[in-house]
């Protein structure tokens, strides 16, 4: 399945065993040219707190605690085969337990608003060394730094994941290939990082392109578009309702004055499904 081009294979634990080694088998499942080809493997398992539990493992085997992308298709999967039949399915997930509405057309989700909580911004939480505005709570916003020799201002976010949000005149390669990854390892970020180059449309839209914490750069990232509007109201850039355009589709957001919540409603897409042999 895929959300707004973000793919990753999904195994449903609800009626397969649990990998014995989930890390390895994203490596192996994820490798487009030996495996099925995906940014990682999500596993859809039963939770004693919600309707279900999501893991989810970049390509590279790492563990993160969310994907914003893939928490939309985990809420599909969970209507279309009838294993949770409410409006609103609770996902629990590394970064506590998200309420999603589904919404469907001739009995199939087709989208999902996920409301994905209030963000991080505290810099020693997200986490992240850089030091922050004393008199914003130590919110690290528009700081300057210089990585491999290029000089940008970051603002950094956790939406249950560490973002470090780039504003740019263009999203180039020369920027998400090959500063992204950079930036991604800097010591600075503790945990790595996911990283958005953001141009600005106007005060209400804008295009992303991520490079992500383990996965290299993805068609779109749902954590990180949601990182991007709280970003971009916290520079001034946008306000608090912005329509995000991602490589692989498009994302509309919401950071909630009165709940401190950011939503997020896009695509869910199921591909097709089959039966993987293991190495």
């Amino acid at each position: 399945m895929h959300g707004a081009g973000n793919d990753y294979v999904y195994v449903d634990c609800f009626n397969n065993p649990f990998p014995s080694n989930p890390q390895d088998l994203s490596r192996q499942i994820s490798n487009r040219h030996m495996g099925i080809g995906a940014d990682g493997l999500i596993l859809i398992c039963p939770s004693e707190v919600a309707d279900a539990q999501m893991r989810m493992f970049n390509a590279d085997g790492s563990e993160s605690e969310m994907c914003g992308n893939g928490i939309r298709c985990v809420a599909k999967y969970l209507a279309d085969y009838g294993i949770c039949t409410k409006q609103t399915i609770e996902v629990e997930t590394g970064a506590g337990v998200l309420a999603l509405a589904v919404f469907k057309e001739n009995g199939k989700v087709h989208s999902v608003r996920v409301d994905m909580g209030e963000p991080v911004l505290a810099a020693e939480e997200i986490p992240t060394k850089l030091l922050g505005n004393a008199n914003q709570r130590n919110q690290v916003v528009d700081v300057p730094i210089t990585v491999g020799g290029a000089s940008v201002s970051v603002t950094c976010v956790s939406m249950g994941n560490p973002h470090c949000v780039v504003f740019v005149d263009e999203a180039s390669d020369e920027l998400v290939r090959g500063l992204g990854p950079q930036i991604e390892v800097d010591p600075r970020f503790p945990a790595r990082v996911n990283v958005e180059f953001v141009e600005v449309i106007s005060p209400t839209e804008v295009r992303q392109r991520t490079w992500e914490r383990g996965s290299g750069e993805t068609m779109a990232c749902g954590t990180g578009a949601s990182a991007v509007c709280v970003a971009g109201v916290l520079t001034g850039r946008s306000e608090r309702e912005l329509t995000n355009h991602l490589l692989g589709g498009t994302l509309f957001l919401e950071w909630s004055e009165s709940s401190n919540h950011v939503f997020m409603t896009g695509p869910a897409v199921e591909v097709f499904s089959g039966n993987y042999l293991p190495k």
